[in-house]
């Protein structure tokens, strides 16, 4: 039996199950943001604009890095999904033991490396002189933090791929309260300075990977791996990888295009990067919705497609791009309204060409959500059916409009050019993605028909 913890979505209403799946995974998201955004406010508030900045300089190689690990985990997640939905129990314990081992070496290889190289990508990236110290002492830990990173990831992305969305929430909520206190405590207390901020989200972070684990121990019977499913399986490690490292590049191609821009931006000066890095907090929080029906297309598209049920597959899809659609709107006006104001939680009134480039910032994004939810909407779902490697090719659009940006638009229009390199990138994706879905779904109908 599967048991009552999960959740199988090969039956019943797709907007229901989309929405009943997707809204646990939205407070998850928006408790991740808001932990990361507690950084950035006390940051800001309390050590000034320049470790703002020095924090904000490193969101893009921390997205290339700690997103490749993330990805990895969403793809290792995928044949479970597929698994579950087959009703092959066994086949899903084994697959689940060999994304442990697999998960192990990737964490202990990516933090020596990333580690050794974090400062001289900071050179490369044209850091200001004036943060990089506090720079590459804020990311430095983050990547120390690697192994929490798959290991929280990993597992809840196991327990996902069962169906059961509602639990990872609760561990975040409980590690968003406990990053809050670590922040305050380690920055206010012990003066650590932005290393406090660092050290805040790795142990936050480690806590919710234990609780995980432990949840998983006792609640899931059909995980409870025998002696000879540890076995270390090359079958079943190159069809995760096949899976996961396309996810992970996908999410560090991308993630190049960004550090490009990033350098670009760079160049530009510290106001010009803290205003960067409050707009991108506040934007994240606000792309949380697409986050996650995202992954609810991951889960929902891999459960059917082990089942065969490829009409319901594209029901799924047809009632996600119209919750996205819904929500974009509501976005638009809120941050049209608001959006300057909000940038009031990272720094004080008299900022104001700050606060007046922020606002211009998130203009530029939230007129082309609609594009955004559309590439993770249905990227997600392609790589829930299977077909990971056309991720990389997303990747590579969004890289590539990315760079255009960073090379050629930022040196010559300066900020503004900045503050479209995202929605460029998101319609750029949206070109390839569109027809990739359904050159897919033909290829499955031709698989399963013979």
């Amino acid at each position: 039996m599967a048991g009552s913890a999960t959740k199988d979505m090969t039956v019943g209403s797709p907007m229901k199950l989309i929405l009943g799946f997707s809204v646990p995974l939205l407070m998850g998201f928006l408790f991740q943001q808001f932990y990361s955004l507690v950084d950035t406010v006390i940051v800001g508030q309390f050590l000034g604009v320049d470790a703002l900045a020095a924090v904000g300089s490193t969101g893009s190689i921390n997205f290339m890095i700690i997103g490749f690990c993330m990805g990895v985990c969403s793809g290792f997640a995928i044949p479970i999904a597929h698994m579950f939905g087959a009703k092959d129990y066994s086949g899903m314990r084994r697959y689940v033991a060999n994304s442990v081992w697999l998960s192990v070496l990737f964490a202990a290889v990516m933090t020596i490396l990333v580690c050794i190289l974090c400062r001289n990508i900071l050179v490369w990236m044209k850091t200001p002189s004036d943060i990089i110290d506090r720079a590459y002492e804020y990311i430095f830990i983050i990547f120390l933090g690697i192994p929490v990173t798959y290991l929280y990831n990993m597992l809840s992305g196991m327990i996902r791929s069962l169906g059961d969305s509602k639990t990872p929430v609760i561990f975040l909520v409980m590690s968003a309260m406990l990053n809050i206190f670590l922040d305050l405590f380690l920055i206010l207390v012990i003066p650590m300075g932005v290393a406090g901020a660092a050290w805040a989200t790795v142990i936050s972070q480690g806590v919710s990977g234990i609780c995980c684990l432990f949840y998983m121990i006792r609640k899931f019977d059909i995980l409870r791996i025998q002696k000879e499913e540890w076995r270390a399986d090359a079958h079943l490690m190159k069809n995760l990888c096949n899976m996961g490292v396309p996810m992970g590049l996908q999410y560090s191609i991308t993630a190049i295009g960004s550090v490009i821009l990033q350098s670009a931006v760079n160049t530009l000066g510290s106001m010009a990067v803290a205003s960067v890095t409050a707009g991108s907090k506040i934007g994240m929080f606000f792309c949380c919705p697409f986050d996650a029906m995202g992954s609810t297309m991951a889960t929902y598209g891999g459960q059917n497609v082990g089942a065969k049920k490829l009409d319901r597959v594209h029901q799924g899809l047809k009632a996600c791009i119209l919750l996205g659609a819904v929500y974009s709107v509501i976005a638009f006006a809120v941050l049209t309204l608001f959006g300057k104001n909000l940038a009031l939680l990272f720094v004080d009134s008299a900022e104001t060409q700050l606060l007046d480039q922020v606002g211009q910032f998130l203009f530029a994004n939230v007129l082309f959500y609609f594009p955004l939810a559309l590439v993770n909407i249905v990227r997600f779902m392609i790589q829930g059916l299977g077909f990971s490697k056309f991720a990389i090719l997303a990747g590579v659009c969004e890289m590539v409009a990315r760079a255009m940006a960073g090379f050629l638009l930022v040196p010559k229009f300066g900020f503004i050019a900045a503050c479209y390199a995202s929605p460029l990138a998101w319609i750029l994706a949206d070109l390839f993605l569109i027809p990739a879905y359904y050159h897919v779904m033909r290829r499955l109908k031709k698989m399963f028909a013979s």
